[in-house]
């Protein structure tokens, strides 16, 4: 005959611990994933490119114009679900390109203020 084979005992506490850490880590990896790929698209410079959308504005419901900057001309251009079309291409430069924004404050900027306050 063939004996009982030995249970392992489960321990309920260390596995409740482990299945909250690995949920953890995991809420982790998907923030760190979310900030490093915001920190990788501030990089991109407009410099390097050669065409640039200046302004966007929404005309209908499915219909936009946008304002284009290619190779030094500035081009409004009509989108809607029929395609694209030039509506008209401004003589002369395009004017230089304005001062980036101010951009918000990092995240851990913000979290050192609010623990400096606490």
């Amino acid at each position: 005959m063939l004996a009982a084979l030995p249970t392992a005992e489960v321990s309920v506490g260390a596995e409740l611990i482990r299945v909250v850490l690995s949920l953890a880590g995991i809420i982790a990896l998907i923030f760190a994933a979310g900030w490093l790929s915001r920190r990788l698209q501030a990089r991109t410079q407009p410099g390097g490119r050669r065409i640039r959308c200046v302004e966007s504005f929404a005309v209908g419901a499915r219909e936009r114009m946008l304002l284009i900057d290619a190779d030094g001309k500035r081009l409004l251009v009509g989108v809607g679900p029929g395609g694209m079309r030039t509506l008209h291409v401004y003589d002369g430069e395009a004017p230089p390109a304005p001062e980036p924004a101010v951009t918000p404050p990092a995240f851990a900027d913000v979290l050192s203020l609010w623990k400096r306050k606490s």
